[in-house]
């Protein structure tokens, strides 16, 4: 029986230092820029790559721990495990002794106490950072289950797609965040540039972030927020500053107006899409759902549950719940031949 537990303590020691092994491997592997998934590996601004030295400090700290306590426990089974004839003996008691009851409540104060100060220290170097000369401001809306993005200095309103300049060691730019809910509470998460904010109704939360590497970088609701709170997914486009004055020029103009699909625009005015979606430009000017006047622009459509291709395009008009289940789309109940007029004239909306 005592075999089997000193086995067993071993074997999850092991299990264990294989994990932290794993887990600086990953970081080794994970090359800098941007990565296909969130990944708290790879910071790419400056309140990420804070916080994992932060969790690196931590997890030496913890492991330290577990080393020593781990350690001391395979040595008292190894060394104290059961013989023949230890029915009779009794071992040593430590009980009332002053020094060792001092230590094991000494120590762990001690480390909280560091762990304490630390975290704390970096939270208010990140909430009382400096603004650099060039910022950006953008206000972040949760809806259920998508993201609004305003940029009040420059007009332009999108949705679950944010971008940002690059921000480099010449050219210092951040860009930042107020975060307002519509309805339930929200968490902005995009873990390569900075840690989670919450949005919570009837108040204001603010961060910052500023991308070093040009590239997508994705995230999501970090706060459980409905049915399709997993589905609530952000991509943050960090541009070349070339790249973003190019966006931001496309962004702030109107809808284009295509003489070839009319029938679409036609229908898409007919329906109860005005009244929920705004086209700069025309006289849909509804705010519960995103605003499509660059429609055409953003890789992706139902907050990044599908790929911005006709087909994704038409089967979430046709039976949203098909695409993301729980969704507060309302399925408009068309024939085919209207649904593909309406694409054809959402394709034109770049």
């Amino acid at each position: 029986m005592n075999a089997d537990r000193s086995t067993s303590r071993r074997s999850y020691l092991c299990r264990t230092l294989v994990l932290l092994a794993a887990t600086f491997a990953a970081h080794a592997a994970f090359a800098e820029g941007p990565q296909s998934t969130p990944s708290i590996f790879a910071p790419a601004g400056t309140p990420a790559a804070s916080i994992f030295d932060l969790s690196l400090f931590v997890i030496a700290i913890t492991g330290g721990i577990f080393v020593v306590v781990a350690g001391l426990l395979t040595y008292a089974i190894v060394r104290y495990r059961h013989k023949k004839g230890d029915e009779k003996s009794e071992p040593a008691q430590v009980y009332g002794s002053t020094q060792i009851e001092l230590a094991w409540t000494v120590v762990p104060v001690l480390i909280v106490v560091v762990l304490f100060l630390t975290t704390a220290r970096l939270i208010f170097a990140i909430q009382d950072a400096p603004r650099p000369k060039k910022t950006l401001d953008v206000t972040v809306i949760g809806h259920q289950f998508w993201w609004e993005f305003h940029y009040p200095k420059l007009g332009i309103v999108t949705a679950n797609e944010l971008h940002i300049p690059v921000s480099s060691n010449q050219q210092p730019q951040a860009v930042f965040l107020k975060l307002y809910s519509a309805d339930v509470d929200h968490s902005f998460w995009v873990p390569q540039l900075a840690g989670k904010t919450d949005l919570i109704p009837n108040n204001e939360n603010v961060m910052w972030m500023d991308a070093k590497h040009p590239g997508l970088y994705v995230g999501q609701c970090a706060q459980f927020c409905g049915v399709e709170h997993a589905k609530m997914l952000l991509r943050v486009y960090a541009d070349t500053p070339e790249e973003f004055a190019a966006w931001v020029k496309n962004q702030q103009q109107a809808a284009v107006v295509d003489p070839q699909v009319e029938a679409g625009r036609e229908l898409f005015a007919r329906q109860s899409c005005m009244n929920c979606h705004t086209i700069k430009g025309t006289p849909a000017t509804g705010h519960y759902g995103p605003d499509l006047t660059h429609l055409m622009s953003r890789e992706t459509i139902a907050a990044g549950a599908a790929p911005n291709t006709p087909a994704a395009m038409k089967e979430w008009i046709r039976d949203p719940d098909s695409v993301k289940p729980g969704a507060l789309m309302p399925a408009m109940h068309l024939t085919d031949g209207q649904i593909d007029q309406l694409v054809a004239y959402l394709e034109t909306l770049h």
